[in-house]
């Protein structure tokens, strides 16, 4: 989304079509489902020259994003605040300016005016949306989740307006029905979705700007014709556990640099706003569908699991 990284988070397999719909197009994406990855491992990707940050060269940490409902003079107005698990609902919201008007016009970026993230508190369902805008400003998409409980809702955008800045905001939202919170899946390095493994290496440094390096392969096989997802070969979400900060990650490299291969590796660099634990999800394209493979990291803590760790296993339903 903007240079560097940004705080964000992303995975689902839905589709949105509306025939008054304005700009946007029809949003479908790779979906983790409530069945949690066991085990998996923290990705850090080292980055080429990591900087420090938090109290480290006198640098500030970036600030943890999805947060607030709003932020910079705009605010997330989600007029979906409640829907029923496992019922198919329309989830609608406008973003307004300052003066309570909605925002029409957006900067496009990884393809998109706007990405929607939507997780559950407790980090085992997670959707990567691209909802329809309409004329008027409000935005929309069916959604359908699987477990009641609380969600968090994060709109990821940057107005089209002369020297905006990216955005992150964020509201609640709730699921109806029996809820049954389940536990954080436990670290592990490797995750399994739809076939494919994946194997993370490197840290997640609170403060510490570091690489993160995820390898996609299949039946033992490495991929190297991944395709380009949102302008590139993998797109990467951290959500912190506890309070669901938000962190976009940004990508080393794009299809079409002359350096940047299609698989097996995905190269990414992250900064850990604090140590804790975290959820990563990554979404990747082959063979035209978009799957997402879901791993848990610590910053602060082991750099990585030891050989033999138990590996993890997410689900995500239906890619493109």
């Amino acid at each position: 989304m903007n240079t560097g990284l940004r705080i964000t988070a992303f995975a689902a397999a839905l589709a949105a079509t509306f025939g008054t719909a304005y700009g946007v197009g029809q949003g479908i994406d790779p979906v983790v489902a409530d069945t949690p990855p066991k085990h998996q491992d923290e990705h850090t990707r080292p980055s080429p020259e990591p900087e420090e940050s938090g109290g480290h060269a006198g640098h500030e940490t970036p600030p943890a994003g999805g947060l607030q409902i709003s932020e910079g003079g705009y605010t997330l107005d989600l007029e979906t605040s409640r829907v029923t698990a496992g019922q198919r609902a329309d989830l609608r919201f406008t973003v307004r300016d300052g003066s309570g008007r909605a925002v029409t016009a957006y900067q496009r970026e990884h393809e998109k005016e706007l990405h929607l993230i939507v997780a559950s508190r407790d980090l085992v369902t997670y959707r990567h949306l691209h909802p329809t805008r309409a004329a008027d400003g409000t935005w929309s998409i069916p959604v359908d989740l699987p477990r009641a409980g609380g969600y968090r809702v994060f709109a990821d955008f940057t107005p089209a307006r002369k020297d905006a800045r990216n955005l992150t905001l964020g509201a609640d939202l709730a699921a109806s029905g029996p809820y049954r919170p389940k536990e954080l899946p436990a670290p592990g390095a490797t995750a399994r979705t739809n076939g494919y493994e994946v194997k993370v290496a490197g840290a997640l440094r609170p403060g510490k700007a570091g690489e993160l390096k995820l390898k996609v392969s299949r039946d033992g096989k490495p991929v190297t014709d991944l395709q380009p997802y949102l302008g590139a070969y993998g797109h990467l979400v951290a959500l912190r556990s506890g309070d669901l900060a938000y962190l976009h990650v940004h990508p080393n490299g794009e299809p079409g640099d002359g350096t940047t291969r299609p698989g097996p590796d995905i190269s990414f660099t992250a900064t850990a706003p604090s140590a804790g634990s975290y959820r990563l999800f990554l979404d990747f394209k082959h063979e035209g569908k978009v799957h997402t493979a879901a791993f848990t990291v610590r910053a602060g803590g082991a750099a990585a699991a030891e050989p033999g760790t138990p590996e993890g296993h997410a689900d995500d339903g239906h890619g493109h």
